[in-house]
């Protein structure tokens, strides 16, 4: 199992939605995910990032929910922002 590391954006990302139950959910479940595989499935659309999150990885858990991570060692996953594409970028 990996550890999840939190950057500070992230929390406060994740502050951002507490107060809708069904995205909370949907988190926890792919961050389950995540912390277990070291990846998500297909179904989540993960993919590579450029530009400022060059070297990271971003998946869609809802169609406009997106969550950025990198594995920046073996058992370490840190997760670096979550939100919509307007948020983010």
């Amino acid at each position: 199992m990996k550890e999840l590391k939190y950057t500070t954006q992230f929390k406060k990302d994740l502050k951002r939605i507490q107060n809708d139950p069904k995205r909370i959910a949907d988190v926890k479940k792919v961050l389950k995910i995540l912390q277990k595989n070291g990846s998500v499935p297909k179904e989540y659309l993960p993919h590579k990032l450029e530009g400022v999150f060059k070297g990271c990885i971003e998946c869609h858990i809802e169609n406009n929910l997106l969550l950025i991570w990198v594995n920046p060692f073996n058992n370490v996953i840190k997760l670096i922002r979550l939100g919509s594409h307007s948020e983010l970028f």
